[in-house]
């Protein structure tokens, strides 16, 4: 390992994909601003939830770029911004050890937070965290190898941290977390699902079956198209249904991103196009789910 990287903390930032970790940061603010908007507030659970959060994410990224770089995935993925897995272990600037190491330190950090939550608050926290670790354990080594691997990421990184976070703030569960659960579960479904598009040829090498693996680019660019809408036509008819406030309804400011986004999985064999809809994607993924949030926080206060 060279010299210039043992002193600095930026190998082990870009190993934990550090730039994608905002999506846990909002995820935490959308459970919170839920519970803030059934009256419960508890800005300390919140924070200390929100920072367990950032430690699942980060392991789970870790693992993944472990396991990608074992298997030659990370050899041989034609690496953009938004996909190809981090830099950090093909050019040598970590050993696959030491990324290994970090995955389970921060694995184990987001375990005992939810241990603590789960001895403070209640025993019905256990079947999220039982099945956030089932999700950054097997993830990379077995549920990618399983056909619409998508699902999971959907669950274990999207509804799964608002269901959490509202749990640990509220003491219990309720209708309107669980409605509010489910556009960030098709959200980081397709943000997923979009940037594989450009890696068909090294997951299909690598053993993965991935949706663009195993139904082709044309027909995965159909599934994405449909669970992209269906974020906007869930927030619709729970809004409609009076269970989510109708300040949420601000999200639907980022249909014109999801069209973009479409158009650009559409021509998914057309890099110069696929690419800056993986970068509008991501935009439409994060200001989405940050716009319910916001919308559960005005309703709170209306």
């Amino acid at each position: 390992m060279p010299d210039k990287t043992q002193n600095t903390i930026k190998p082990w930032l870009m190993a934990a994909r550090a730039e994608y970790l905002v999506l846990s940061v909002i995820l935490a603010f959308l459970g919170a601003a839920v519970a803030w908007n059934d009256g419960f507030f508890h800005p300390w659970r919140a924070l200390l939830a929100g920072s367990g959060l950032v430690l699942a994410h980060a392991s789970v990224n870790l693992l993944n770029n472990y396991f990608d770089f074992r298997s030659g995935i990370d050899l041989m993925t034609d690496r953009t911004p938004f996909s190809g897995g981090s830099p950090a272990l093909p050019e040598g600037l970590l050993s696959p050890r030491q990324v290994l190491a970090f995955g389970f330190v921060t694995f184990s950090l987001a375990a005992l937070i939810g241990i603590y939550f789960t001895v403070v608050v209640g025993w019905l926290l256990l079947p999220i965290l039982a099945a956030g670790g089932f999700f950054i354990i097997l993830y990379s080594p077995l549920i990618l190898r399983l056909p619409w691997p998508e699902w999971a990421a959907g669950a274990g990184l999207g509804a799964l941290p608002v269901l959490g976070m509202y749990f640990v703030i509220a003491g219990r569960y309720s209708l309107t977390a669980a409605a509010a659960s489910i556009p960030p579960a098709l959200l980081v479904h397709n943000l997923l699902l979009l940037n594989e598009f450009i890696d068909v040829k090294a997951d299909r090498t690598g053993g993965r079956r991935t949706l663009p693996v195993t139904i082709g680019c044309r027909m995965a660019a159909v599934f994405y198209s449909i669970v992209a809408l269906a974020v906007y036509i869930w927030i619709i008819i729970w809004v409609a249904a009076g269970i989510m406030p109708a300040p949420t309804l601000l999200a639907l400011l980022t249909l014109p991103l999801a069209f973009k986004s479409i158009s650009g999985a559409r021509h998914s064999n057309e890099k110069r196009r696929l690419v800056p809809a993986m970068a509008n994607n991501v935009i439409m993924v994060l200001l989405t789910q940050l716009l319910i949030g916001i919308g559960f926080v005005a309703g709170g206060i209306w």
